[in-house]
């Protein structure tokens, strides 16, 4: 398979699963991939080659978009070697790349706890701020699905998202019985037609916002860490993980949710040892 065949083969599965703007992340690596390389057999590609290649196509960039490149450029020749089945090493997972071009590894970020939570919800002093950190800490919406949804997207205890993160045209979201009973509340109050967005504030704002309310319970707290926390809460009260990630989180891997719980500690690990079997 010639490196040309196997970028249309590759792009033709993102057309069908992953979202334009993935795709328009790939497009410069496979164009310039596919100029200097288009009719060479893909299996002949050797770990120097594709870090002088890496290396020329990003030398004074910066290390967040060569790492970035590296990782394409992976899962581009993983793709089509599982794809295809060829029988050949991916030459990106040799040591001299991996290296090379290593994320650093990040230090764990602190999970919120529920009376953090709690304080941040109760503290609030409108129904627009509630609904806002309720929706994300409780049914595990993103901070970009909360801030698209149109008063249409509410049906009962069901959320209708709209061009969610997988690239579906739309999940469905659920809520708890007062949740929604508060949304429903609030979207009366406001008198909003079908097509007016619940919450029409920008990304900026959204984020000032829950930064603000955690800033009065002394905690820092981003949109993302509310969502983070509406899984690890879950995980923590029994929940299989099949139901964090597939109704909560609505994620398409389970590995991904696992990224997203807590470390587990050794005094949360005897709890649940306790309650397994008892003391």
């Amino acid at each position: 398979m010639t490196v040309k065949e196997a970028i249309s083969l590759f792009q033709f599965h993102q057309k069908a699963n992953v979202k334009q703007r993935t795709m328009d992340s790939y497009a410069h690596l496979l164009e310039k991939f596919r100029i200097r390389y288009g009719e060479r057999p893909l299996e002949s590609f050797t770990p120097d080659e594709i870090f002088t290649f890496l290396e020329n196509l990003s030398p004074i960039h910066a290390r967040s978009t060569r790492r970035l490149r590296y990782a394409q450029m992976k899962a581009f020749f993983t793709f089509i070697i599982d794809k295809c089945d060829l029988n050949v090493k991916n030459p990106c997972q040799a040591s001299l790349l991996s290296k090379t071009f290593l994320t650093p590894r990040q230090a764990p970020r602190k999970i919120l706890d529920r009376e953090t939570v709690d304080e941040m919800v109760y503290s609030t002093r409108s129904p627009r701020d509630r609904l806002i950190v309720e929706l994300q800490a409780r049914c595990g919406l993103r901070i970009g699905e909360l801030l698209r949804l149109k008063a249409a997207d509410i049906s009962e205890r069901r959320l209708m998202i709209q061009e969610p993160k997988s690239g579906k045209e739309a999940e469905i979201a659920f809520m708890p019985e007062q949740i929604a009973k508060r949304l429903a509340e609030y979207v009366n109050s406001k008198h909003l037609q079908s097509d007016s967005r619940v919450f029409p504030l920008c990304y900026s704002a959204a984020r000032s916002l829950v930064r603000r309310l955690g800033a009065k319970v002394n905690a820092m707290v981003s949109p993302h860490d509310l969502r983070r926390y509406s899984a690890t809460y879950a995980s923590r009260n029994g929940v299989p993980l099949e139901i964090v990630s597939k109704v909560i989180l609505r994620h398409q891997d389970l590995k991904t949710t696992q990224i997203y719980l807590g470390k587990v500690s050794e005094t949360e690990a005897i709890r649940w040892m306790d309650i397994l079997h008892g003391k």
